[in-house]
């Protein structure tokens, strides 16, 4: 049933948890039985084939900690004492297991030759005592996606420490988690993800049992691609860190195949092309993601990793992808979110944060798209606009996670989510303007929020306008009443804010640099307020700008605002490089007194 359909039905959602639960019902029972799993035990491996190999980058200090007894992942830390038992125990939080249980710490172990090995092995064989057996948690499709797939990349490394019968049991117990992984039949979401991690383990596994899981998981991989690509290469959950982690798993999978001398079905070939050029499109000038839609912003060795191999390194990245425009002048890099986020299953990590912005000055952040990311855990509350850098209007959401029940069985998807219509864009010589607007308030209010953005290359300028724009010349009976907006910038945590005396303009100034940038403004009044943000998986404390108007719902409102350099001759009314911040003297080259 589609997204749409279910926001006007009352109770929808509850409705649909409830058939998709007692239809799966019968799925779970058959899954766990002792029939069904040895239906999954054979045949069994002959020995290993191809040697895959992740491209994404291992963290050698991540597996010092390990090979110490210390697991730190997402901020967390569960201490065992070197040789400890991590299966035994709770883990700090839910998210913290499901990085444990999903293998992903194999490389970062494997990387320190031998002792690291022989600890992957120790700790594979303490998961298999307790785990080896279907349940719940430890088997759920997307722990198991990334166990297999990670599994697969090491175990060539494993092998190597264990007694015959060891590696040999290890082998099957791949197979079969592989084999349980193709069974599954848990929506579009992710389910190219799934083939693919199967297929990386069948091309890992030798004999009829590696040949035969491979044949179905490219076949089911094949199919996925399908649904799970969009023409332009943008991945469906608009995500761009799920475009990246896509991307590397093909490559693992295409380099496999070439291990074994077979060739790439030609559905995943053009996935490759189409995923490289979305992830040209989405690396900003620091190296890094920009945060929109769940994804995080990636340390940059981790997306540099992605683009060693790629031949269009040196092209121009594309100017729109996936419904994200680029615009970017010798200083200034921008990218909007000009599109609305995914629907249904799609939409567990969707944000409803339209028209959302990131900005790069001089290569470094400045302000950030999306405060949320699911990797951190981070609350749910930071999906919603007020987690963005965009406007908000009177507290109201434009689309909220699905909570209790529902979000239980169907995951955190987003319900009553706004539209966009098409963008449009003019790109002129040394300009480009971007128009484009959304009614997640049309409904309740009659406003439409408009965002204008015009970037000059000459003067490394990007002025903005958001205005609530009413959308009928029918009188309300509300018509005068007014509603309160506010246009928000969420800072990244290394820049620091500060209101000159005016109470118009921000300087902002990035940790390190010399000079900063002015935000002014024609608001109504501008604060500054606590921001959360999270980067590389860890929750980072910053600031946001907000600037306050009143919108009349028969007459609208519009905040103006422009980003540029604080130079000594663009300084304003102060001479000498200064102004008056909070009644301080700051010299804008970097001095204060």
């Amino acid at each position: 049933m589609a997204a749409s359909t279910l926001d006007r039905i009352p109770g929808g959602y509850g409705l649909l948890a409830a058939i998709v639960a007692i239809a799966r019902r019968p799925g779970l029972e058959w899954r766990a039985s002792r029939l069904n799993q040895l239906r999954l035990s054979g045949p069994y491996p002959e020995g290993l084939a191809a040697d895959p190999h992740d491209l994404r980058p291992a963290d050698p200090e991540a597996g010092r900690r390990i090979l110490a007894g210390g697991f730190v992942f997402g901020g967390e830390t569960l201490s065992t004492g070197p040789r400890g038992d991590p299966w035994d125990r709770a883990s700090p939080s839910r998210r913290f297991a499901q990085t444990l249980h999903g293998f992903g710490w194999l490389k970062d172990l494997t990387a320190h030759g031998d002792p690291g090995a022989w600890e992957a092995l120790r700790l594979t064989l303490a998961w298999r005592r307790l785990f080896a057996r279907w349940n719940a948690f430890s088997w759920d499709a997307e722990v198991l996606e990334r166990r297999v797939f990670n599994l697969a990349c090491a175990i060539r490394a494993l092998s190597v420490p264990a007694s015959e019968a060891e590696a040999d049991q290890i082998a099957a117990d791949l197979a079969h988690q592989a084999r349980y992984l193709l069974d599954l039949r848990e929506g579009p979401a992710r389910a190219a993800e799934r083939a693919v991690a199967a297929a990386v383990a069948g091309t890992a596994l030798g004999g009829p049992a590696g040949e035969g899981l491979l044949e179905r998981a490219l076949d089911r991989m094949s199919h996925a691609l399908k649904e799970t690509l969009r023409s332009d290469g943008g991945h469906a959950s608009r995500s761009p860190q799920a475009a990246l982690e896509l991307y590397f798993d093909l490559s693992t999978l295409d380099e496999a195949l070439t291990q074994r001398g077979m060739a790439a079905p030609e559905t995943m070939t053009v996935a490759l092309d189409q995923l490289a050029e979305a992830v040209r499109f989405f690396t900003l000038a620091d190296g890094r993601f920009p945060a929109f839609q769940g994804g995080g912003s990636l340390p940059p060795g981790y997306v540099a990793a992605a683009r060693a191999d790629d031949l269009a390194a040196e092209r121009a990245a594309p100017i729109a992808r996936n419904g994200y425009h680029r615009m970017e002048t010798r200083a200034l890099q921008v990218v909007a979110d000009a599109a609305p986020p995914a629907a249904g299953a799609w939409s567990v990590s969707a944000c409803a944060q339209p028209l959302a912005l990131e900005i790069l000055a001089g290569g470094k952040r400045l302000i950030v798209g999306s405060a949320w990311s699911p990797g951190a855990a981070g609350p749910q509350a930071l999906r919603l606009v007020d987690g963005a850098s965009t406007a908000s209007v009177a507290d109201l959401p434009c689309g909220t996670p699905l909570r209790g029940f529902a979000s239980r069985v169907l995951g955190p998807r987003l319900r009553d989510a706004y539209s966009l219509p098409t963008a449009h864009r003019h790109d002129a010589k040394g300009a480009v303007w971007l128009e484009v607007s959304h009614d997640g308030w049309t409904k309740r209010l009659g406003l439409r929020h408009e965002r204008r953005l015009y970037l000059d290359a000459a003067s490394d300028e990007l002025r903005g306008e958001d205005a609530l724009v009413p959308v009928s010349d029918k009188a309300r009976p509300d018509g005068r009443r007014f509603i309160p907006f506010m246009v928000r910038f969420h800072l990244h945590p290394q820049v620091s804010a500060l209101i000159a005396r005016d109470k118009k303009s921000v300087l902002l100034k990035v940790e390190g640099e010399e000079t900063g940038w002015w935000l002014r403004n024609d608001a109504l009044e501008v604060t500054l307020a606590p921001s959360t943000y999270h980067q590389d998986g860890i929750a980072r404390h910053g600031q946001q700008i907000v600037l306050r108007g009143q919108a009349r719902l028969d007459a609208g409102a519009k905040v103006r605002w422009k980003l540029s350099a604080a130079s000594p001759e663009r300084a304003g009314d102060d001479k000498g490089g200064e102004t008056h911040v909070d009644g301080a003297r700051v010299d804008l080259n970097g001095a204060s007194a």
